[in-house]
């Protein structure tokens, strides 16, 4: 063996192959359009085709670029595809995965300021910038997590700390019940975090909606009333700018009031809408943001940002350090006192340097640039809902207050549940065409189809395409 072999990679040979993964990586996403949204495999095509054993000696390069041709491409879903119109799209932009490289390359690991005083330094910038964007008011911390579901396991978690209970220390042995309310269209995150913490699902407490399915505040109140009575600990209130199912918008301002009359904690989940903030026009959605105690949104839904990265924005920075930090010896430093740790407000230690890929993207776009794209998504859904309200054949079944449209197929003298069973063949049908990738959901027992308007390739074209898809697929029954 070659001494080389006993070390990385030979500088040249990562030259020339980072040179053709550019150009394998640029090509892809001139011509993503070339390839069918949804790959037409079955469970087992892909692990088929890979060997049960590890290579016992190492493989040249180009093997593996051509495996990822002829083996890893056929069984993708294209998530950068303009037609990708499915969940909350979240499409990697050019600056961000540029990013990635620059972040992989230096491979940082932000557990202290000492460990990567870059990482840290720079998160914070970028997330007051962020910050500002989305007019959070100044005094709000932010952090970076994964994803949502992290950033309100830490909001829900700094809402236990709250109570001042020690539970830190003790445990929930011994106390009360504790209750946390949210939507009956809130993110099963929420219900996952209450697993995680102890809190369990008998804790949550699920808050009627009205016919636009925001939450009932004077549902929440009675619900809160009705706990006390009972002996069971409020703690936590979490309100959704935008849900998963229809992008409602629960109203925030008077949920923070029963939230300040009770002392509760006010997490607000704006993972998907929470970009939306920085257009003037959208102002009225976040009425009431600011009295939150904590807030989450996800650059990589609807920033552009590559996956992973979630902003998470906190009024009450000490309590979610009192809940997690835990200082090592080894982990000391002599500038402890003057600068913030990263591993103390969270269960990670170890974290990757995400806020280059923030930093990259609204610096190569302009704060201007994003919204504009946010803009024109925006209209591009107003436009297709447009279409779904003139047609006879087709209901609008929500608000649409973002870039997410629910609807379905409605032909006369069906009932609901051969409507349903009609929406359902619908969306299969179009899904197994490889030209669109829709979703779908359940409103008042009515399976619905979701479009969804978040990727940076998406065009007027492309939507008039899928509505004339799904027009063609009706049809054909």
């Amino acid at each position: 063996m070659e001494e080389k072999n006993l070390y990385d990679m030979p500088a040249e040979e990562f030259k020339s192959t980072g040179y053709k993964l550019i150009d394998w990586s640029t090509n892809y996403l001139k011509n993503i359009e070339e390839f069918p949204v949804l790959p037409d495999i079955k469970p087992g095509d892909i692990k088929s085709k890979l060997p049960s054993e590890p290579p016992q000696k190492g493989e040249e390069l180009d093997s593996i670029i051509n495996d990822i041709n002829e083996i890893i491409l056929p069984g993708v879903t294209h998530w950068q595809h303009p037609n990708f119109m499915a969940y909350f799209a979240s499409t990697a932009s050019g600056p961000g995965i540029l990013a990635d490289i620059v972040s992989s390359t230096l491979n940082s690991n932000g557990m202290v300021w000492k460990s990567s005083p870059a990482l840290t330094e720079l998160e914070d910038v970028v997330l007051n910038w962020y910050k500002k964007m989305l007019n959070i008011p100044g005094e709000f911390k932010g952090i970076i997590y994964d994803t949502a579901s992290v950033s309100s396991l830490h909001g829900i978690a700094a809402a236990r700390e709250y109570l001042n209970l020690d539970i830190r220390n003790k445990g929930l042995n011994g106390l009360s019940k504790l209750r946390l309310y949210c939507s009956e269209q809130a993110h099963s995150s929420i219900e996952k975090a209450a697993i995680t913490l102890g809190i369990g699902l008998e804790g949550v407490k699920k808050i009627p909606v009205d016919s636009d399915f925001r939450m009932i505040p004077s549902e929440l109140e009675n619900a809160i009333k009705q706990d006390i009575l009972n002996g069971i600990k409020p703690f936590c209130v979490v309100a959704t700018i935008g849900t998963t199912s229809t992008t409602s918008v629960d109203p925030v301002n008077e949920i923070a009031e029963i939230c300040q009359k009770y002392n509760l904690w006010l997490h607000v989940d704006a993972a998907y809408a929470g970009s939306a903030a920085m257009l003037p026009e959208m102002k009225e959605y976040f009425i009431g943001i600011e009295k939150a105690d904590s807030i989450v949104t996800n650059p990589h839904k609807w920033l552009f940002v590559p996956i992973d990265l979630s902003a998470f924005y906190i009024s009450k920075p000490e309590i979610l350090k009192r809940a997690f930090s835990l200082v090592p010896e080894y982990l000391k430093s002599r500038e402890d006192s003057i600068v913030d740790n990263l591993m103390d407000y969270g269960v990670q230690l170890g974290r990757r340097f995400r806020a280059l890929k923030l930093w990259f993207v609204i610096r190569y776009f302009g704060v201007d640039g994003l919204r504009e794209r946010i803009r024109e998504h925006i209209r591009l859904a107003k436009l297709f809902a447009n279409w779904i309200d003139e047609h006879p054949n087709f209901e609008r079944l929500a608000p649409v207050p973002f870039s997410t449209v629910c609807f379905r197929a409605k032909l006369n003298g069906m009932d609901e549940d051969s409507l349903n069973s009609l929406n359902e063949k619908l969306i299969n049908e179009i899904n197994s065409t490889g030209k669109l990738f829709l979703t779908h959901t359940k409103l008042n027992n009515k399976f619905t189809l979701r479009l969804v308007i978040s990727g940076i390739r998406q065009e007027e074209r492309h939507v008039k395409q899928a509505w004339e898809l799904i027009k063609e697929k009706l049809n054909s029954f």
